[in-house]
């Protein structure tokens, strides 16, 4: 069988998910070191990582700058997410963005056999697949997308878009997240780019290229999370969670610090519940789980300050001399761990302002007990909202919708929590990273070149 090489452009809970695929498929990873600052970018390393080989290209500051910093995560991702307010449009990051693909495509060829397939991952990464077609590589090149995709009216206020969605018709095969990234795809490509579009099959037409884009949702590696409750390191930590909550109620959200994930939000909700029932302090316990990310942003660093400051403004106003009704904890933890923080908590908080799809709303449901099952609190704008239709589901930018469903959640009946549980966990089962990758993989075999 052909490797899959995949060409990986992000971190995270779906960097697990990424491997897990690899390591099914014998596969390559082939993306940035996480170096800056070296003399000289260009620089590949390849080593083994338990079955996946991992191939890294280091980046110079500048690069790090202009791509990483700058356009992608400047540009792109506050675009993408709806967020024109923060996004910054500089031509030397797009520049640079344009620059340190031309180097991926120029390193990652060599390692393309005759008969592999190549997929492609993320926004960082949106034109390779064109840089690729221009050294040689005829291969089925696949994209897969983990951000949301922005309705045209919005992605026509990044300059030259229209030359970088063309970039990405020369793909063979696109995914999305869900049917709306999608629909929003195909209808960029049929009013601003002419383009003839099927929107039954996806099948794309523009100046001899043809191309498909399809949903695919992601899903997480059901299995390996699953055995992690059996670790030691799961039960420990659900241990000692359960210990320092002195029978409160856990409620529990775990976000990468952005501003996408509705932070500062969710903290806004929490103060209006605890302004409704003063008294559930005693009963009710939030602890906010946020790893830092991309610090070297200042829309980053501004957020990271403005949650300490309502924490603690919460905390000041609610907090008795034996408690806290908050607790932000600005670090990571394992997998195990979060496992562990996950079935000890009766309410899972992901409420995202806009985002892909959000694997930790799955990693919750997975880490329940059936006989005792948390409630989930999801937004309406994550991804994976189309998939967990039972959770409690809100508009994140309401304070006065998520102190409802706080209280929703703290009254409902054992049998409802078991009802929403069990249709929430057939999907986050049988939907699994194994299935996505079968999916998007199959498709991309099938299409024709």
């Amino acid at each position: 069988m052909p490797k899959a090489r995949g060409a990986a452009g992000a971190q995270g809970g779906l960097a697990g998910a990424l491997n897990a695929a690899l390591k099914a498929h014998k596969g390559v990873w082939f993306g940035w070191s996480g170096e800056d600052g070296v003399a000289e970018s260009g620089n590949v390393t390849t080593y083994d990582d338990d079955g996946v080989t991992i191939a890294t290209v280091d980046l110079s500051r500048q690069d790090v700058e202009e791509y990483y910093n700058g356009y992608a995560n400047s540009t792109l991702w506050p675009l993408f997410h709806y967020r024109l307010d923060l996004a910054k449009f500089e031509r030397q990051t797009g520049k640079g963005y344009e620059r340190v693909n031309e180097q991926f495509a120029e390193r990652l060829t060599p390692f393309v056999g005759e008969d592999d397939l190549v997929w492609v991952h993320d926004y960082h990464l949106l034109p390779l697949g064109e840089r690729l077609r221009s050294r040689g590589v005829s291969n089925r090149i696949g994209f897969f997308l983990h951000t949301p995709w922005p309705p045209a009216r919005l992605l026509v206020s990044l300059p030259y878009h229209e030359r970088l969605v063309r970039t990405m018709l020369e793909y063979d095969l696109l995914g999305f997240q869900n049917d709306e990234w999608l629909s929003s795809f195909l209808e960029y490509c049929a009013e601003v780019l002419g383009a003839e579009v099927d929107h039954k099959s996806g099948r794309i037409c523009l100046d001899g290229c043809i191309c498909i884009a399809r949903a695919y949702p992601i899903g997480i590696d059901w299995d390996h999370f699953s055995a992690l409750g059996e670790t030691g390191d799961a039960r420990q930590a659900g241990q000692r969670m359960l210990a320092s909550t002195r029978r409160r109620i856990a409620m529990i959200g775990v976000d990468r610090l952005d501003y996408s994930k509705g932070l500062p939000e969710r903290l806004d909700g929490i103060a209006r519940f605890f302004d409704r029932r003063p008294e559930s302090v005693r009963d009710l316990v939030f602890i906010q789980i946020a790893p830092p990310s991309r610090e070297d942003v200042e829309s980053y660093k501004e957020i990271r300050t403005e949650l300490e400051q309502k924490a603690g403004q919460i905390n000041g106003a609610r907090s008795e001399v034996d408690l806290v009704p908050v607790r932000y904890v600005n670090r990571g933890y394992s997998h195990a761990e979060l496992y562990g923080f996950f079935r000890a908590s009766k309410i899972g908080l992901v409420t995202p302002l806009r985002d892909g799809m959000n694997l930790v709303a799955k990693e919750y449901v997975a880490a329940q007990d059936p006989e005792d099952p948390g409630v989930l609190i999801l937004s309406r704008f994550a991804g994976a909202a189309a998939q967990l239709q039972e959770a409690v589901l809100v508009n994140p930018h309401s304070p006065d919708d998520l102190a409802d469903a706080i209280g929703v959640a703290l009254d409902m009946p054992l049998a409802e929590r078991r009802r929403r549980y069990e249709a929430m966990v057939k999907s986050v089962r049988d939907e699994n990273v194994q299935h996505w990758t079968a999916d998007f993989l199959g498709d991309l075999r099938q299409v024709a070149r």
